[in-house]
């Protein structure tokens, strides 16, 4: 399997599933905040509950650039296994908590493990696949993710049937199984650092390894690159918002239940985002082979159905309107989320992929730190549709700031030196 034609496929199954259990794991503590906060009295706070969502955050943001450049260095395989196994294990253990400062610890610790996935991934994805199918593998792995987050919204429905122990025991378990089967069926591409074909290149044929400071001074030194962070960062905001209250603005707007509420959002979020990549994906990579700036357009036309629909998510009180609104959000998401790794192979050079989208998740986990904050105080204050709805307005600013200063070029690989 690993030496057939077809393992770049093969590659974006195996790394779907893991991508499903990323978000997963993470997700589904949005939803049983009501469960929990019977045993736990702290989380009965939203403020509270705010600082253990934004702690995750924190944490996985600052990893994000040290993970990529680690996996710019070695063996990605290994990286991901190793990712996979202790953020399971950290998941199983959630099952175990008994007071708020354990949650709280527990998840910052998730927060170092989680982050050394998503730039590993990515990257490996990349390099398996050529400029004619990257943005669809990409958002077929991205679908992933969406998966999880749909997935999470029933940890709530599983906390009320059995316990909310229970549901971390079962996933923790599953993570932990999956990242054995992984060890067996994962492969890194050759010539990458840490692959056999790298080891068994000469000493004298050998590229110099360039410092971290090297690295740091190349990517920043490229303007595009600045264009490209902002550009990531801008939309995170809504985007972790989805994530991390859409659950609760649906139980607050509609006056249902979370357990009713949580998978409602998620999955509308999820299905609709599947929806945006099976249309993006395609379209990029297509377009990008006519016009270099194709994969440009496609996410700029997602992204801007992001716009109108956060207007209504706010101010939305109807289940028709909602989902609506939610599914409008997914689509334009999915679009604009498969075309960024490969927008990103357009401005940096193929060794320095991991890196630069491990600094882009930095800047997007920041900004989902702090509107995760915020919204927690809104939620408390009766403002969070309000809110929501401003968001639309930093969107207006990435796409009109990408569409007139981004320059792609053909894409860049490695060379050298």
């Amino acid at each position: 399997m690993k030496n057939s034609k077809h393992y770049p496929w093969i590659l974006v199954g195996l790394l779907w599933f893991v991508a499903l259990l990323n978000y997963l794991d993470r997700q589904m503590l949005s939803t049983m905040q009501s469960s929990m906060q019977i045993d736990i009295k702290e989380l009965a706070i939203a403020e509270n509950f705010g600082r253990i969502m934004g702690i995750f955050l924190l944490i996985y943001g600052l990893m994000s650039p040290v993970a990529g450049m680690i996996a710019d260095r070695i063996n990605r395989k290994w990286l991901i296994v190793g990712s996979l196994f202790v953020w399971s294990a950290v998941t199983y253990g959630m099952g175990y908590a008994q007071t708020y400062e354990q949650v709280y610890w527990l998840r910052a610790l998730m927060g170092v493990s989680e982050a050394l996935y998503l730039p590993t991934g990515l990257a490996m994805i990349a390099d398996f696949h050529s400029s004619k199918t990257r943005s669809l593998a990409i958002g077929v792995h991205m679908s992933g993710l969406y998966t999880g987050q749909a997935l999470g919204g029933f940890g709530a429905t599983i906390a009320a049937n059995y316990s909310w122990q229970t549901v971390f025991h079962w996933f923790g378990i599953v993570g932990i199984i999956y990242a054995v089967i992984l060890i067996f069926a994962l492969r890194d591409k050759e010539g990458h650092a840490g692959t056999k074909a790298a080891k068994l290149v000469p000493d004298s044929q050998k590229i110099k390894k360039e410092s971290f400071g090297k690295s740091l001074a190349i990517l920043f030194g490229t303007f595009s690159f600045w264009i490209m962070l902002f550009y990531f960062m801008a939309p995170s905001f809504p985007g972790w918002a989805t994530k991390n209250w859409l659950p609760t603005l649906f139980s607050e707007n509609l006056g249902v239940e979370m357990a009713k509420a949580g998978p409602m959002a998620t999955i509308s979020i999820a299905i609709a985002s599947f929806i945006g990549v099976l249309i993006g994906g395609p379209l990029s990579d297509r377009w990008v082979q006519k016009n270099i700036r194709g994969r440009m357009y496609t996410s700029a036309i997602g992204l801007s159905l992001t716009i109108p629909s956060l207007i209504l998510l706010g101010f939305g009180h109807s289940y028709a309107g909602l989902i609506g609104a939610a599914m409008l959000f997914g689509i334009g998401f999915g679009m604009f989320d498969t075309n960024n790794m490969p927008i990103l192979c357009q401005i940096v050079p193929e060794k320095y992929r991991a890196s630069a989208y491990g600094f882009m998740n930095m800047m997007g986990v920041f900004a989902g730190y702090a509107v995760t904050l915020i919204l927690g105080s809104s939620t408390d204050a009766g403002n969070l549709g309000a809110d929501f709805s401003k968001l639309a307005i930093v969107v207006l600013a990435a796409v009109i700031l990408m569409l007139v200063f981004l320059k792609p070029k053909k894409e860049l690989t490695y060379t050298k030196e």
